[in-house]
């Protein structure tokens, strides 16, 4: 008997920086930074108070920080390469076009805030960098893309296989860690139960 798995679903997760003392010194500098971004960004809380409930995001309102800091611009160039690593992963053919940053913002999740499932349109691959995790705050949860296709399809029972039978996944980050995934994966962050804050930057990259 032969089994072969299909069109497979694949993020891709690393640490910031190999480096364990420079990625601890860039976490501090962006831990210090999005708080005062915060207190600054009038608009951004405003548009928060009315789309991310409880929370703060720069999304509607700074969303290019990297070109608002030097912290920000040097975060970009760390993850122009890890967005050049997936996408040779992914056997991606650019067409001698660049995968560019087209967006990079922040997000505060104090406890019982939430991010319901999205996608990321118009958008390549997108990711999110991990600044503070709370110990009990929420992961990153992936939805199967076919969920909606399925119909009569089969419970599965809990396997050895783990992810590859799984219709949700749940990545539970650590700090100073990145993760990427093409934009067009249903994702989201389920309401925060812990009491501390979830502080994370959350980017986009296009190359068309």
């Amino acid at each position: 008997m032969s089994l072969v798995d299909l069109f497979p679903t694949t993020y891709y997760y690393a640490p910031l920086i190999k480096d364990a003392r420079r990625r601890q010194r860039l976490i501090k500098e962006l831990r210090s930074e999005i708080p005062r971004i915060r207190d600054y960004d009038g608009a951004g809380r405003k548009w928060s108070a009315e789309n991310y409930i409880g929370g703060y995001t720069s999304y509607g309102s700074i969303s290019e920080l990297q070109n608002f800091s030097s912290t920000f611009a040097e975060l970009r160039q760390i993850l122009d390469g890890h967005v050049e690593a997936f996408a040779k992963a992914l056997d991606a053919d650019l067409k001698n076009n660049k995968l560019e940053m087209t967006q990079l913002w922040a997000n505060v999740m104090p406890a019982g805030t939430v991010h319901s499932g999205h996608i990321h349109p118009l958008s390549t691959i997108s990711g999110t960098v991990y600044i503070d995790v709370p110990q009990a705050s929420s992961g990153l949860k992936f939805e199967d893309p076919r969920l909606a296709n399925f119909m009569g399809s089969i419970p599965r029972k809990s396997s050895k296989a783990g992810a590859r039978s799984e219709r949700y996944h749940v990545l539970k980050p650590e700090e100073g860690h990145v993760v990427l995934f093409e934009s067009w994966l249903r994702h989201e962050v389920p309401p925060n139960p812990s009491k501390g804050e979830r502080v994370s930057v959350s980017f986009n990259y296009n190359w068309f």
